[in-house]
């Protein structure tokens, strides 16, 4: 279906202008225009956004979407803001790594999969937003359970955490126990 310049102005605004991701259901509400349209419009800018001389794209979150700036155009942002791109220590890596796959998790937990505190580093990570308090585990004193955001999926460029490369887990066997 051919669409208007205004309706495909009015979706980059409001996926501009939006402080969170939205749905297809919320765009179809204000735009007053069906959900199969929204569908084909958000293609039609995701091909605008595809060439090469554009420093934008569209971005998906969990089927909500909003307008996001190419990878390459970081060192460009960065220069702006003045914030030096912040690489992540190991430790941190591999905190962030167990939250994104074990979550909702503890933070005793996290220590026992690594087997040293973690602290730091999920105050570290929770400062730089890629994960956060997600409630509390049943149990005595009721620990924090912490899980990802969606800075997170931003960070990494994943739609879901679905998307999450699929671990291969390998048992060790020692050299005492039978096999």
């Amino acid at each position: 279906m051919l669409f208007s310049d205004g309706e495909i102005a009015a979706l980059e605004a409001l996926l501009f202008v939006a402080k969170e991701p939205l749905s297809i259901q919320k765009l179809a509400e204000i735009l007053e225009i069906s959900r199969e349209n929204v569908t084909e419009l958000l293609q039609s800018l995701q091909e605008r956004y595809e060439s090469a001389d554009c420093g934008l794209t569209l971005v998906e979150l969990d089927k909500r979407y909003r307008l996001g700036t190419k990878p390459e155009m970081a060192p460009y942002i960065e220069t702006l803001y003045k914030q030096p791109y912040q690489i992540l220590s190991n430790a941190a890596l591999e905190v962030l790594s167990i939250v994104a796959y074990r979550q909702p998790i503890t933070r005793g937990e996290i220590d026992f999969i690594r087997g040293v505190q973690s602290d730091r580093s999920l105050a570290t990570l929770a400062e730089k937003g890629l994960v956060q308090e997600i409630g509390r585990k049943d149990g005595p004193g009721r620990p924090i359970l912490y899980g990802t955001t969606e800075e997170f999926l931003l960070h990494f460029n994943l739609k879901s955490l679905a998307e999450l490369p699929k671990l291969e887990i390998t048992q060790v066997i020692e050299d005492d126990e039978p096999v």
